[in-house]
């Protein structure tokens, strides 16, 4: 079976250069600074151990970050983007709505192609928001980062899927 040219995605972001580094888009809601700002310092020890370009963009709240991304995707800059934000349970149904909506955002635009990783932390207390936060015990800044960039190596390797009967006989 023959593949159409049109139909292969592109091994770089449109607009890149192959003999260029990859380049990573850090959006932020710094709501939470404290934490936000662990998350930073783990996702830039995962990054400066690599030749990234990064750049950070803040955003005011977890609900503005897809839509952030999405804006940022139509530059074509940036190989991936890296959503760091956190969200605490409160006494209304807020929290739903914007732990819901901010991943569902990112999953749509995931689903579209771009690759993200969502360090957006969803979490009861403050507390627990410190411990996966933080580059010296879970580290979530930095598990997004590399989400980010295996979803970029899986797209440079240009896999097709496998197709069980693509070979079938008549």
């Amino acid at each position: 079976m023959k593949r159409d040219k049109k139909s292969e995605t592109s091994t770089l972001s449109p607009g890149r250069d192959a003999n260029s580094p990859l380049s990573i888009l850090l959006v932020v809601a710094p709501y939470y600074e404290d934490i936000t700002n662990l998350l930073l310092e783990g996702a830039r020890f995962k990054l400066d151990s690599q030749s990234i370009r990064t750049e950070i963009l803040e955003v005011p709240g977890a609900l503005e970050i897809p839509p952030a991304i999405k804006l940022a995707s139509d530059q074509n800059i940036y190989d991936g983007y890296v959503a760091l934000g956190c969200v605490i349970r409160g006494e209304t149904i807020h929290f739903e709505i914007v732990a819901g909506e901010s991943a569902r955002g990112i999953m749509d635009l995931g689903l579209e192609g771009l690759c993200i990783g969502n360090g957006i932390l969803t979490v009861e207390t403050l507390d627990q928001a410190v411990v996966r936060a933080n580059p010296k015990e879970g580290n979530k800044g930095g598990e997004a980062v590399e989400a980010a960039l295996r979803l970029i190596a899986f797209r440079k390797q240009n896999i097709t899927r496998y197709n069980r009967f693509s070979d079938a006989k008549d």
